[in-house]
């Protein structure tokens, strides 16, 4: 993958004849990047569990429900991952929180890869210092007047996304202040460290754009350096932290369909309440996956205490121990 991301940006920026040197360290910060977060995701992909489903999850959509399961996939996509809706049903200042930061970002991770890459520059117009030709991968996409609305928007747009971030993150900061159960569990590099890195890449692109905009570029290289060493640090933060749960929110999709192609295949029925509990899918894939990682729950009829429910989990828990008691000659004591 690091490999792939250094041949599109020498192909992309025309064998780096658009590439802006001053954007380097953001280059290597994301290319360290690409490389972290690869190789976690890869031996996240490796554990029995995380490859079963996804070994399950590829099955399922590939199969005579291709198109159904497709449309649930683009619906679920837009709803949970753009969205961010599922968590709606928790709180909605929660929601509104994360769907800030989520949009943010990605609105600013939209612009700013490839502006880093080299796949989009302006120029100006040959004998003309107001007209601004946007190049994409070396063509010209189109162009725009400086001092028009297009033009304001193109040289702001990740003022607005620093704006939506800052919000989010400080109503999710709030949050982790107030809430007395999450003060209770929560730890400084998990769950503050996330929000303040993001606060302070907000706050000093925002100073950047403050700084051309009413000091006349007094203290940009201040700021411009401030902003590059936060944006690096969050890059190098990206697998290792917090941050990582982006990448493995994908992995929701595939479990969804899991769960439908579970029902459609039947549920599985506790022997001990009689009632449904779950997919057989889901607990024969548990049987499977069980013994790999070295626990057999095979009982000497052929069955599996696995096929029992939670309650019944339970209750052969409690006749074990009645047995046991019995057994020794004394209930109490």
């Amino acid at each position: 993958m690091t490999v792939l991301v250094v041949v599109f940006v020498w192909i992309g920026s025309r064998k780096l004849q658009n590439f802006d040197p001053a954007l380097i360290a953001y280059l290597t910060g994301t290319i360290f990047a690409v490389f972290g977060t690869t190789y976690r995701y890869a031996v996240w992909v490796q554990r029995p569990p995380t490859k079963l489903y996804w070994r399950r999850s590829i099955g399922f959509l590939f199969s005579v429900h291709f198109f159904p399961y497709l449309w649930r996939t683009i619906q679920l996509f837009f709803r949970n991952i753009l969205f961010q809706r599922f968590i709606a049903y928790r709180s909605k200042t929660r929601w509104f929180g994360h769907f800030l930061l989520a949009s943010g970002c990605l609105m600013a991770f939209a612009v700013t890869i490839p502006l880093t890459f080299g796949w989009i520059h302006f120029e100006l117009g040959s004998g003309d210092d107001t007209t601004y030709h946007a190049m994409l991968f070396g063509f010209e996409a189109g162009t725009f007047q400086l001092g028009s609305p297009l033009a304001f928007f193109a040289f702001h747009c990740l003022v607005w996304c620093s704006v939506l971030v800052t919000i989010g993150a400080i109503i999710m900061m709030r949050r982790r202040f107030t809430n007395g159960g999450l003060i209770a569990i929560q730890t400084f590099d998990d769950d503050l460290l996330p929000l303040i890195l993001l606060i302070a890449i907000s706050v000093t692109g925002l100073g950047i754009s403050y700084d051309y905009t009413f000091l006349e570029g007094k203290t940009y290289q201040f700021m411009a350096v401030t902003h590059a060493i936060t944006v690096i640090l969050f890059l190098l933060w990206l697998p290792f932290g917090k941050f990582f749960h982006i990448y493995q929110r994908f992995a929701q999709l595939g479990a969804n369909l899991y769960k439908i192609e579970g029902s459609r295949r039947g549920m599985a029925v506790c022997p001990h309440t009689k009632k449904e509990f779950a997919s057989k899918t889901h607990i024969e894939d548990l049987k499977e996956v069980t013994k790999e990682l070295g626990f057999d729950f095979s009982k000497p009829d052929g069955s599996s205490h696995l096929d029992l429910s939670p309650e019944g989990k339970r209750s052969a828990l409690a006749r074990a121990h009645f047995e046991a008691r019995r057994d020794a000659g004394r209930f109490f004591g």
